[in-house]
């Protein structure tokens, strides 16, 4: 049984063998199929993916022509019914799949899974599985198709779910007590997002649990130049909040689970 790889360059596995496509529209048309998995993608939407608003006359056609190749891969890979698997049906077509074939879905299972798990109170649960999840995770999403006007949503959008991911992960730790672990890894993650208040947030809390009271107020100082100078604003309340708790030292309560960034009260 093939299965398919989206969460980092896009592979086909035939067992460990690799045999997806290697033309780049007809790799394009693989993944927008993939990400609509047992939904029809119509026609017209696979031909806005490949020349956005200037299809050739025969952009039909040939984006049929993808098509065809793509069950042929399918045929020679699987020596089944390819048109039962990438099935015509108007306005367009659909990949018909089981959803453990892509890890897309496991990922998307997992989390909601483990979300479950925190809002019952079991981040001890919960932790294994988003680590779980976020292993599936090789790269940017499709980093080897040429992403047209439609894709570039879906990957916009595959970002954003593996950082709350990502976050529900920081948070089931956060629950658990992990704070020593947690310094390295929220100082790596400032350094890929920068304006992330709730990431400031938490190494400022983190710091301070862990009774580095110290470097907790340089990173809030830190934080602090870094709106003022870059984006022309003042720390948030949240963060304000922490500090004030550090330099009276008081019991800090932690910051609110998956806070807004600061792209969001810029925007």
């Amino acid at each position: 049984m093939l299965s398919f790889r989206i969460l980092g360059p896009l592979e086909v596995m035939n067992d460990h063998r690799s045999c997806a496509p290697t033309a780049p529209r007809t790799l394009a048309t693989l993944a927008l199929l993939l990400l609509r998995a047992n939904h029809v993608v119509p026609l017209e939407t696979i031909i806005k993916e490949l020349w956005n608003d200037q299809p050739p006359r025969s952009g039909a056609t040939t984006a049929q022509t993808y098509i065809y190749q793509l069950r042929r891969l399918i045929d020679e890979e699987t020596g089944g019914d390819a048109k039962q698997v990438l099935v015509t049906r108007a306005p367009g077509y659909l990949l018909s799949v089981d959803p453990q074939q892509v890890d897309l879905f496991q990922f998307q299972r997992l989390t909601a899974e483990a979300q479950s798990l925190l809002e019952a109170g079991r981040p001890d649960q919960a932790g294994p599985k988003l680590r779980r999840a976020l292993d599936l995770w090789s790269g940017p999403p499709l980093a080897n198709v040429d992403a047209g006007p439609v894709l570039e949503g879906y990957v916009a959008a595959l970002e954003e779910q593996r950082m709350q991911t990502l976050n529900l992960r920081i948070e089931a730790d956060l629950r658990l007590g992990r704070h020593h672990q947690m310094v390295a890894e929220l100082r790596a993650l400032i350094v890929e997002h920068p304006y992330n208040e709730w990431y400031h947030s938490l190494l400022v809390f983190t710091l301070a649990r862990i009774g580095r009271r110290h470097d907790a107020l340089q990173a809030y100082a830190r934080t602090r130049r870094v709106l003022s100078e870059e984006l022309g604003l003042a720390p948030s309340h949240e963060l304000r909040r922490i500090q004030q708790a550090v330099l009276h030292d008081h019991e800090i309560e932690p910051p609110q689970p998956i806070a807004p960034s600061i792209e969001s009260r810029s925007a």
